[in-house]
């Protein structure tokens, strides 16, 4: 259980409603002894039916199951408030879990999304913690009461006869072995299906994302298929965990019957032999027996719980356990204006040893507008991630305002920059919620002028319910271009000095592109704003422009400088300028 010490920091969280719930339970726990005792009680009763007058022997059974059903009652109210203490108690454990092992989700940085799929990181924080939840909830409770029962129901019947319980229990031990060898095996095979279980919850993920590819390319049936295999080797797993599992329950009551008819045959010949004085006894002890059935029987359920929240608890702390490699060295508050600088970067992905930037340089002050050129895999989004620090440098330096990035407050950093990615991701979640993202207080007046800005407006307001309009999955119920101008709008209300725009301008027509260039051109008059793209018409009003070819900064200069230069860019400039006289 070395795992589940993990969640040691939990019960002492909660140690109050622990400790409460311990003693309502050992207060129940003692109420259940009445009832084998008057039924003990009155089996004597009846033996003395022919000395006792009959009306004596009737009181004194009215008595007896009267407290009967009073002891009864108490302990049942008593096992009600046991559950709502340490089961309630889990619930709050799970929600504290969930959050831990969400807010580690969103420290974690970028190299190990890349190694991760969606589907198990989505697996861990809901069918992990669901298990987990499973040993410190019903797990834990039934194992307090089965101590509990065993110790209170043990001492009582030690003190009647310590030799009929010595024969009464002697299954138990057998029961020990059984136990320990099933839960082995319910341990591998728990984590088998988990692990299959995450596999099945990632593939069913990525369908969901790409149905439209898988439509479009005609695979239904092919995607079926595999899904088809998925779940049937989940089923396999799962039945062989059931096989498993299910041998627990009928050993225990099988282990029980033994010990009853241990406490008959034993019962009989010690009564016989005047080592007990009555019958009563017998049916006590019987009663007593039958009282440890469901601890006993339960033993094999908690210690599958047990298992099962074992092989989940693992793979949680396995995440838990990854150490973010980006991570905040300042406490204090950092101020940040814009000016930027890049010297002698040189960069290299560590998961697939591609270098990305070579000896890097450049610099942009306060409200400059910089232009970042290149081909396909140039290394222009890798500068913008160096920026955000989603990855750390090794060879060269970053100042901003001039201080290393590395002392700059992480969190201070990231709100300074307003991004706009390529691929805009939208959320499920009305266009007004999806621009007010970027700003949480935003006014609707302050949504309508960003969304002018970002000319995306006009297209909104025809929508049947304009800004309350509900987006689709990703924001599939917009185009390309509308996507992308809705995150420009969003990036625009964050009101940073750092506005960057990472090809987001693609989807959009020319005519769309140069109105929304004029109104950040007006916006951004005191915003240091970085414009990664492959149209020339997107850079040439930028203060700056570098273009980049493997890695390396190939030009650098003004639009002007460049177009005189007659290389790459210059290049570039002709070849879409006659691209657009041919449209």
């Amino acid at each position: 259980m070395s795992a589940l010490s993990h969640l040691n920091k939990y019960f002492y969280k909660y140690k109050t409603r622990f400790t409460i719930g311990v003693i309502i339970t050992i207060i129940a726990q003692i109420f259940t002894l009445y009832t084998p005792k008057l039924v003990g009680d009155s089996i004597r009763t009846l033996e003395q039916l022919s000395t006792l007058h009959k009306e004596t022997v009737i009181s004194l059974l009215g008595q007896n199951i009267f407290w009967i059903l009073v002891t009864t009652l108490i302990a049942g109210f008593l096992t009600f408030l046991m559950r709502q203490t340490l089961i309630v108690m889990s619930r709050h454990i799970e929600f504290d879990l969930k959050n831990e092992v969400f807010k580690h989700y969103e420290i974690l940085t970028q190299s190990f999304y890349k190694q991760s799929r969606t589907g198990d990181l989505m697996n861990r924080i809901s069918e992990d913690v669901g298990k987990v939840r499973q040993y410190v909830g019903p797990a834990v409770m039934y194992s307090i009461n089965t101590i509990i029962r065993f110790a209170v129901v043990l001492t009582q019947m030690y003190l009647i006869s310590p030799l009929l319980t010595f024969y009464s229990l002697l299954p138990l031990p057998l029961l020990g072995y059984f136990i320990f060898k099933l839960s082995k095996q319910v341990n591998i095979r728990s984590s088998e299906f988990q692990s299959n279980l995450s596999q099945l919850s990632s593939f069913t993920q990525e369908i969901f994302s790409g149905i439209r590819v898988i439509k479009a390319n005609a695979i239904e049936k092919e995607k079926q298929e595999e899904f088809k295999t998925l779940t049937q080797e989940s089923k396999e797993k799962k039945i062989r965990l059931a096989r498993i599992s299910s041998l627990i329950g009928p050993l225990m009551i099988f282990l029980i019957g033994l010990s009853n008819l241990v406490v008959i045959s034993v019962g009989a010949i010690m009564y016989f032999k005047g080592q007990i004085p009555d019958i009563g006894i017998i049916a006590q002890f019987i009663l007593y027996i039958n009282m440890l059935t469901w601890p006993v029987a339960s033993l094999g359920w908690v210690s599958t719980m047990i298992q099962e929240a074992e092989a989940s608890q693992k793979r949680i702390n396995e995440f838990l356990d990854v150490k973010p490699e980006i991570y905040n060295t300042v406490t204090t508050h950092t101020s940040i204006e814009g000016n930027i600088t890049f010297k002698e970067v040189t960069f290299t992905y560590e998961d697939t040893g591609i270098k990305a930037l070579n000896n890097v340089s450049f610099s942009i002050k306060k409200g400059e507008t910089l232009a970042i050129l290149g081909k396909t895999g140039s290394g222009k989004s890798t500068i913008l991630n160096l920026l955000a620090r989603l990855y750390d440098i090794k060879e060269g330096s970053i100042h901003i305002d001039n201080q290393l990035i590395k002392m700059c407050n992480l969190v201070d950093l990231r709100k300074a920059i307003a991004f706009v990615p390529q691929d805009a991701f939208l959320f499920s979640d009305t266009i007004s919620n999806n621009i007010r993202f970027g700003k949480e207080d935003a006014t609707q007046e302050e949504i309508i002028n960003v969304a002018k800005k970002a000319a995306v407006h006009d297209n909104i307001i025809t929508f049947n319910n304009g800004y309350d309009t509900v987006l689709g999955e990703r924001g599939l119920t917009l185009s390309g271009g509308q996507k992308q101008r809705v995150s420009i709008a969003r990036a625009l209300i964050k009101e940073s000095p750092i506005l960057i725009l990472d090809d987001s301008l693609s989807a959009v027509d020319t005519e769309t592109e140069e109105t929304i260039l004029k109104n950040l051109e007006k916006h951004s008059k005191d915003i240091t704003t970085i414009i990664v793209t492959h149209r020339i018409s997107s850079a040439k009003n930028a203060d700056k422009i570098i273009v980049l070819d493997n890695g390396t900064v190939i030009e650098n200069g003004t639009h002007d400088e460049l177009i005189a230069k007659e290389g790459y860019y210059n290049e570039l400039y002709l070849k879409q300028l006659s691209e657009k006289e041919l449209a």
